[in-house]
């Protein structure tokens, strides 16, 4: 077992562990498979010849309810704390024992029971970051169904799309959620996304917030507490299900306008979070941690609901924002009164709280003797803000990569098996199981520090999406035939000498520049060295003479009183310095904000089609719709774009 606080002393056993589970996948993982309890034990652990590339351990049984709760409060956790819930926009804070978590979803599952959903129904959660919603997601689990969590206040028409598509015999939702500053009513979009959905579900829970009250519709929708209430006491069992059923189904958008469901199997998910709590996370049964990230995403699913739980820690459930509620020692605050030892969240967040505190002074009177490591992934980690973060606390910040797709870190810096060198830009190596490589366009590796799309060698690892749901074909077209053998991350990047992974952004990022292929993440790096930059995107804009020209919007930080105009000629000047005049970047535009989705990542595709005159349409996704107003304004004052 690995220390919980690995010295950067010590030499890793990164290296053996990797080698072993690339030569002997076979034994690495049934090895692995032991953290988990099993109803029916696997003899094997991968069966090549089913689905789109294979199934893992294809002759398991197991309950993932079981193996996140039932067995703690059997096993000594009752009433070890198992979700810290804290919501400054609320003024809310509460304490959900492992024996509190069991009593709850227990109930919640008899009341889906009785309301028909059984093994292999699909139920909607529609939630904000409230407790209920884990207790949601676990009752299914717990019952055998496959739960899909659409991120709460999605737009009427997203959520309509996907109740069509997983076909819901039930709808867990709220009747708001809460913003620093409105309430955003979910039931009145609930409703209109019924109107028009083609797919009616049997009933709907909803959970009254006493911040927006939601009338209900007679016949469909019950009343969340007054159905919990009348089934207080009652536990239905855990459903045995086979490692390779369906856990969950979670959308990501898809190119073709009709979002792709990633399907996630039992028994490799379970295995694979449960390894990279100790291993990659350096975070032991019964310590707390922090993941500040949202349920509706795959970072929650993972990270804030089933790997804490599964491996008897305290998961926090932290509903506000990394700024403003109230104030950039948000985050801080929570660590410091949870005794979190490892934090996960975005690297927009980390550049929020550095643009509103560029001295780290809200780190200041907050006992974090307990915190140990910051990891972050979602986008790429600008270097600069990874120091930053380093110097004012004084603890590693490990920069990782993974996507919706994979379910778990591709790549990572494995504290719990001995930290390795940290290079700033680098989401440092691959995870035990992943092969990854650096592909040209004709699918074949390249050397060493050469850029390319970064691919990973069928089969994937547990863990990772078998297919997409009801469509093994579209799993081939989107993820399998570009490459054949490999899966094709759609991410671009290098791999250094070391073995280093560097990801430069989507293959989509890649910029043509009078013949060069050149890489828009790399710019940023340099823009965002600034000392006056908070945080910037690049993006390629059409040019009739060189195809694409660079052009970079930047947010200074908050106390920055200089000409824009000054700062602007000095970022051309970096560019030029670092990168050459082959880059051809000649536009720096300061602006007050960056159109992002909830989840912060930023929107550069949009932006390039406002600047390219083409048409485009409002992301579901995104926070707040006037901020690309703001852009086409600022394009439009430079001669560029529709506004």
């Amino acid at each position: 077992m690995p220390t919980a606080d690995p010295s950067p002393d010590q030499p890793s056993r990164y290296a053996a562990v990797h080698e072993r589970a690339m030569r002997d996948p076979e034994g690495f993982w049934l090895d692995a498979a032991r953290a988990i309890d099993w109803t029916t034990e696997p003899t094997r652990a991968f069966e090549p010849k089913s689905g789109p590339y294979g199934r893992w351990f294809p002759d398991g049984a197991l309950n993932a309810c079981w193996n996140a709760v039932d067995r703690h409060v059997a096993g000594g956790r009752a009433e070890q704390v198992a979700i810290r819930y804290d919501s400054p926009v609320t003024g809310t804070k509460r304490a959900i024992t492992y024996a509190d978590l069991l009593r709850e979803v227990s109930a919640l599952a008899a009341v889906l029971a009785d309301l028909g959903v059984g093994r292999g129904d699909r139920v909607i959660l529609y939630m904000p970051m409230v407790p209920e919603a884990l207790f949601g997601m676990l009752a299914c689990a717990r019952i055998g169904a496959v739960h899909s969590v659409v991120f709460g206040g999605f737009a009427a028409n997203e959520l309509s799309v996907r109740i069509e598509d997983a076909a819901p015999k039930v709808v867990l939702a709220a009747s708001c959620g809460i913003e620093p500053s409105r309430v955003v009513a979910y039931k009145p979009l609930l409703d209109a996304a019924l109107a028009t959905a083609r797919h009616k579900p049997a009933a709907c829970l909803i959970l009254q917030r006493p911040q927006a009250l939601a009338s209900l519709v007679e016949g469909r929708d019950r009343d969340w507490a007054e159905a919990v209430a009348a089934a207080e006491g009652r536990a239905p069992d855990c459903v045995p299900m086979a490692a390779t059923d369906p856990l969950y189904v979670l959308y990501t958008s898809g190119t073709t306008g009709k979002p792709k469901g990633v399907v996630r199997d039992t028994g490799g998910y379970l295995v694979a979070l449960s390894w990279s709590m100790s291993n990659l996370y350096g975070v032991q049964p019964g310590e707390t941690y922090f993941c500040a990230s949202d349920i509706g995403w795959v970072v929650g699913h993972s990270y804030i609901v089933y790997a804490p739980l599964l491996h008897g820690c305290t998961t926090v459930l932290y509903e506000g924002k990394p700024v403003g509620t109230p104030d950039p020692g948000a985050f801080w605050r929570v660590v410091a009164e949870t005794g979190t030892v490892c934090l996960f969240t975005a690297p927009t967040a980390l550049r929020a709280i550095k643009k509103e505190d560029s001295k780290g002074s809200h780190v200041a009177g907050h006992d974090l003797s307990r915190f140990r490591t910051l990891f972050l992934a979602g986008e790429r980690a600008d270097p600069d803000s990874v120091a930053w973060a380093e110097r004012v606390l004084d603890r590693p910040v490990v920069d990782h990569w993974w996507q919706t797709e994979t379910g778990w870190p591709i790549a990572g810096n494995p504290v719990g098996l001995g930290l390795l060198p940290v290079k700033h830009g680098s989401t440092c190596v691959p995870m035990p199981g992943y092969d990854v490589q650096v592909l040209d366009e004709g699918g074949k590796p390249v050397p060493a520090g050469t850029m390319g799309t970064i691919a990973i060698r069928l089969p994937l690892p547990p863990g990772c999406l078998p297919t997409l749901w009801g469509s093994d074909t579209r799993m081939r077209t989107s993820y399998l035939e570009t490459f054949p053998g490999w899966y094709d991350t759609s991410d671009a990047g290098v791999i250094d000498a070391d073995g280093y992974i560097t990801v430069l952004g989507r293959t989509d990022d890649i910029i043509n520049v009078a013949g060069h292929r050149l890489s828009t993440g790399g710019m940023e790096a340099v823009l965002s060295s600034h000392p006056d930059v908070a945080e910037c995107a690049v993006i390629g804009i059409r040019d009739a003479l060189k195809g694409e020209a660079p052009c970079g919007f930047v947010v200074l930080k908050a106390q920055v009183a200089r000409d824009p105009t000054e700062i602007e000629r000095e970022l051309v000047a970096k560019i030029r310095d670092e990168i050459g005049p082959v880059a051809a970047f000649k536009l720096a535009l300061t602006v007050q904000r960056l159109p992002k989705t909830r989840s912060g990542k930023i929107l550069r595709a949009t932006m390039k089609r406002i600047a390219d005159h083409e048409p485009w349409t409002m992301p579901a996704t995104i926070d707040d719709a006037g901020v690309l107003d703001e852009i086409g304004e600022s394009l439009k004052a430079r001669g560029i774009g529709e506004g």
